[in-house]
């Protein structure tokens, strides 16, 4: 199995960013159009992705304002990543007046690394538009504006 990493500079505390990971609300402005998020050991956490993809597991740690750490998985006949399969960890790290936010999402089977890369990074860049006071837009999918 595999482990992507990526990091984004965020202009915004790790206060104002710690909502978009944590309150429903505020989740589907940059990712998902509809989602279920119960952040707390054991909670659920279920985002439908781009009105199409259902993501779907469980929260695993969270500590305030500094790092959650949730399963991953797609809920759709034949995905071979299931369900909660894979481990999503994004941590927060002030750097002066803004965030260094850091996700590593681990358990990967190699062949979906390319495809996880790429759409987390396009969300991670709409998680720093909508942090820093601005609108992404709806949630199209990566390559989809």
């Amino acid at each position: 199995m595999a482990e992507l990493v990526r990091e984004i500079m965020i202009d915004a505390t790790p206060e104002t960013i710690w909502p978009f990971l944590t309150e429903t609300g505020k989740h589907v402005e940059w990712d998902g159009t509809v989602a279920e998020i119960d952040p707390r050991p054991g909670g659920i956490y279920r985002v439908l992705v781009a009105g199409s993809y259902q993501a779907a597991g469980e929260f695993v740690e969270v500590v305030a304002n500094e790092k959650v750490v949730f399963t991953f998985g797609w809920d759709q006949p034949g995905n071979p990543i299931g369900p909660g399969s894979t481990r999503v960890e994004i941590t927060l790290h002030p750097e002066g007046d803004k965030t260094r936010l850091r996700l590593v999402q681990s358990g990967l089977p190699q062949e979906a690394v390319k495809d996880h890369s790429s759409g987390w990074d396009h969300y991670i860049g709409r998680l720093a538009v909508a942090a820093a006071g601005g609108d992404p837009g709806p949630d199209k999918g990566p390559g989809q504006g």
